[in-house]
C-alpha cells in the first residue's frame, strides 16, 4: 500500500497562503542549499492537488515547466470540464475516494501537494500517513489556514526535524487513534 504524505509549507502562525492566495513569502533567510524536498520527491510517483493549487503552479510558481514531470498528477476540480494532458489528470471526485483508489496501486508514495480543502477532507477521513510541515520564518497574521477549529484530533509521532535557511521541517507519522475517540462527521 502506498504511503500518503502531506508535504506543505506554512507560516509560523499556520497559514498556507496569504489573504489573496499568494505564496511569495515562501522563502528562507539564507543561502544554504540543504532542504528536504530533494530527498522527499525521490519517494513519490503520484501528486494530488486542488484546482487552485494547480492554477497557482502553472501561472505563478512554475509557468514555463511542469515541476512534476514523470509523475502522475491528479487535480481535483469542480469547475467546468478541463481536458487531462500527459500525466496530469483532471478529476471530479472526492479526494478521499481518489486516495483510497490510488494507494492500492503499486509504486512509490502519494504526495498531497495542497489545497486547504483537499487536505482537510483527507485529514478528517484519516487518510494521511505522514505529515511534513515546512514552517517558514514569517508571521502572516491572516490568510488561508491549514487547520480550522473543529477538526478531529490526530495522534502523531515525531520522526525528524531539520532546520535550514530559517525554515524548520517537522515530520510526523500517524499513530493509531484511540478506540474511544469518535470521529467527527467527515466530508468524505
Amino acid at each position: 500500500m502506498k504511503k500518503v504524505t502531506l508535504f506543505i509549507a506554512m507560516s509560523l502562525d499556520g497559514y498556507i497562503a496569504d489573504c489573496s492566495g499568494g505564496v511569495d513569502w515562501l522563502t528562507g533567510t539564507g543561502t544554504q542549499e540543504t532542504d528536504s524536498y530533494g530527498d522527499f520527491i525521490q519517494e513519490i510517483d503520484t501528486v494530488i492537488m486542488g484546482g487552485n493549487t494547480y492554477r497557482q503552479i502553472i501561472t505563478q510558481l512554475s509557468p514555463n515547466i511542469w515541476p512534476y514531470e514523470g509523475m502522475k498528477s491528479y487535480v481535483i476540480t469542480h469547475r467546468g470540464t478541463v481536458a487531462s494532458r500527459d500525466d496530469i489528470y483532471m478529476v471530479h471526485q472526492s479526494p478521499c475516494d481518489l486516495v483510497r483508489q490510488l494507494r492500492e496501486q503499486d509504486g512509490k508514495g502519494i504526495w498531497i501537494c495542497g489545497g486547504a480543502q483537499v487536505v482537510r477532507q483527507l485529514m478528517e477521513a484519516d487518510l494521511i500517513d505522514r505529515y511534513h510541515f515546512s514552517v517558514m520564518p514569517v508571521l502572516l497574521g491572516d490568510g488561508i489556514p491549514l487547520l480550522v477549529p473543529g477538526m478531529r484530533k490526530h495522534l502523531l509521532r515525531l520522526v525528524r526535524t531539520q532546520s535550514y535557511n530559517g525554515i524548520t521541517d517537522l515530520i510526523y507519522e500517524r499513530r493509531e487513534q484511540a478506540a474511544e475517540q469518535p470521529s467527527s462527521s467527515a466530508q468524505c
